[in-house]
């Protein structure tokens, strides 16, 4: 299958997703933020490393580096670790992966079949995210295809 990404990974189109996402919600949506959090890069940062990851995994998909769910779920690790926004940013990470997959011709994960804002499908989602942290994607893998 030759792979695609088109539009999808760039700077412009994590914002607009963001902002399609949450634009009703919050007024600040689509844009990155402007302060440190406990979690994340530093805000200045923010920009250069969500381009890198673009980079990085339209590199990926070209060289073949990674199985598809591998590299989806580096894809989303790393997106979910620059914490882009002020808020959102799980969700929004976890439908960017989706759209990557489904760019290409793959099925999208599943990610526990559950909501992850509370409860135990969320611990272990957060579980997988630090296991990922350690660079082990096994979990992760295992419970976006859950």
């Amino acid at each position: 299958m030759r792979a695609m990404h088109g539009d999808i990974l760039t700077d412009g189109f994590v914002r607009d997703l963001h902002r399609r996402m949450f634009g009703q919600v919050w007024r600040w949506a689509g844009r990155y933020r402007t302060t440190d959090k406990n979690l994340g890069h530093p805000w200045p940062q923010i920009p250069a490393h969500v381009r890198l990851l673009c980079e990085d995994t339209a590199y990926w998909i070209r060289e073949q580096t990674y199985g598809w769910d591998e590299l989806a779920a580096r894809f989303h690790h790393r997106l979910v670790a620059i914490h882009p926004f002020p808020n959102g940013n799980g969700r929004h990470a976890r439908l960017m992966t989706d759209t990557l997959l489904k760019k290409n011709g793959l099925p999208m994960f599943t990610w526990g079949q559950a909501t992850l804002r509370a409860g135990e499908a969320r611990a272990r989602y957060l579980d997988a995210l630090r296991a990922a942290d350690d660079r082990q994607f096994g979990r992760l893998i295992a419970f976006a295809r859950s």
